[in-house]
């Protein structure tokens, strides 16, 4: 499957995005374990710390009463022992403030206990009777000193296994810390490279791009030229041509008739058929180039000829000029209040006089004409057919429904080509290029124009036209 440039650049991107943040979290968090396990250390180290300073103390103290008992000298007692026991307790306060592990708790419980035997002890061993001193301090001080020796060495034990496991966790973030920052650049790099070399090959195929667009467009502009060029010539030709032919077209008719005026009664039946037929044929002629010459003229519109136009008074006129048709046909023309378009008014007459011409053209004869002209306003966005730079004009959109034959839905392109006859001649009148100049007329003001037919129950125009040209 093929994954275009810009989507391998937005998912380049995202999985750096990615990369970043998960390496910001993850190192984060090995950060966080490495700040805890260092605490812990130093909470380890500064519990065995105190309980060494606290079994010190009190073997200073232990030393001191057997001192004094032996020489009987009071310097030993110096400092007291009960401001020894007072140190030995802010010692001990200390430690507990510190101490969250609850086993550590109850062991300071019990060391508390004992400790307190041992302030009894030693105070006792200041007393004056040696004897009664020595008995307690050397029967029951050896016996206290070695519950407290064992409790504190029991609780140093803790302590150290925690310290061990605390060192293992800590050595272990620390070794993983320099691979996971080592792999995140890795990969940081290679997005970095990868990035690079896709913005630097999609930089050149835009460069590439451009050019052959700059190239197309000198082009383009070109072939609008010699177009136009190709067009104006084609229309000044036809224009030309139609004219020129009216000389001609003058002359036989007017030889035509003097042979019918002159000689119609000395010539055969056959012979004055054929002058009938000729004449008629010099007829049609006649509305063809003048047809011709219309559809050339419908498509140039001069600027100075467009202007705001009053379309129902337009219409009015339009009604007015084929009130024959519309009277033989029964017909009536019903419309809304209709706007004010920018355009030409000529070419805006022309487009309204051939459509409502082509509704009474196809009247159906056994039911009187109804044509209806509806209008509505809408945004370029809403008709669903304005460009780009449209979209927030403002448009009309006419539509003008008969009751007339119709027509099938497959010819609704075809019937707007010139020279497009859905009916013979002998049929219905006309030269197939009524419906083709309404298009170029409709073009020529930026707007659309489509068709749809419902046969044996009219036809319907749907005319789009922006407000301002």
């Amino acid at each position: 499957m093929h994954i275009s440039v810009q989507k391998k650049i937005r998912i380049g991107f995202f999985i750096a995005f990615t990369i970043i943040v998960g390496a910001t979290v993850l190192s984060y968090l090995i950060a966080k374990n490495l700040m805890h396990n260092a605490n812990q250390l130093n909470h380890t180290i500064e519990v065995s710390k105190k309980l060494e300073v606290i079994t010190k103390q009190l073997k200073d103290a232990e030393a001191a009463i057997r001192g004094y008992n032996l020489t009987k000298q009071t310097t030993f007692l110096h400092p007291s022992m009960e401001t020894r026991s007072i140190k030995i307790e802010k010692e001990y306060l200390n430690l507990r403030r510190i101490m969250t592990d609850p086993i550590q708790q109850r062991n300071l419980d019990t060391l508390k206990q004992l400790l307190d035997v041992k302030y009894k002890q030693l105070t006792a061993g200041e007393q004056k009777d040696a004897i009664v001193g020595a008995r307690i301090s050397v029967g029951e001080g050896e016996v206290s000193m070695d519950l407290i020796d064992k409790k504190v060495q029991d609780m140093t034990d803790i302590e150290e296994a925690q310290l061990t496991e605390r060192s293992r966790l800590f050595q272990f973030f620390s070794n993983l810390w320099i691979p996971v920052v080592f792999i995140i650049s890795l990969f940081a790099i290679f997005i970095g490279v990868y990035s690079y070399i896709i913005l630097n090959r999609e930089f050149r195929l835009q460069l590439h791009v451009e050019t052959r667009l700059k190239n197309y467009q000198r082009e383009l502009q070109e072939n609008i030229a010699l177009l136009n060029k190709s067009n104006l010539e084609l229309e000044q030709f036809a224009y030309v041509a139609s004219h020129d032919l009216q000389e001609p077209l003058r002359k036989i008719s007017t030889f035509s008739d003097r042979l019918q005026i002159k000689y119609k009664p000395a010539l055969p039946v056959d012979a004055s058929q054929l002058i009938d037929r000729m004449v008629v044929a010099v007829a049609r002629m006649r509305v063809l180039i003048n047809d011709l010459l219309t559809f050339s003229r419908a498509g140039r519109i001069a600027t100075e000829n467009v202007k705001p136009v009053d379309m129902n008074q337009l219409l009015q006129n339009v009604i007015g000029d084929l009130e024959l048709g519309l009277q033989e046909h029964r017909g009536t023309v019903y419309h809304d209040q209709l706007p004010d378009i920018e355009g030409s008014d000529t070419a805006f007459h022309q487009l309204f006089l051939n459509l409502l011409s082509n509704s009474i053209k196809f009247a159906d004869p056994t039911r009187d004409l109804e044509i209806r002209i509806k209008k509505e306003l809408l945004s370029g966005r809403e008709t669903g057919v304005a460009k780009e730079d449209k979209q927030d004009a403002t448009f009309c959109r006419f539509t003008i429904e008969d009751n007339g034959i119709g027509f099938d839905q497959a010819y609704a392109e075809r019937i707007f080509l010139i020279f497009q006859r859905l009916h013979g001649v002998s049929e219905y009148k006309g030269t197939g290029i009524g419906l083709a100049i309404c298009k170029k007329i409709v073009d020529s003001h930026h707007g659309y124009i489509s068709a749809y037919g419902y046969p044996g129950k009219g036809a319907t125009f749907v005319i789009v036209l922006p407000i301002k040209q």
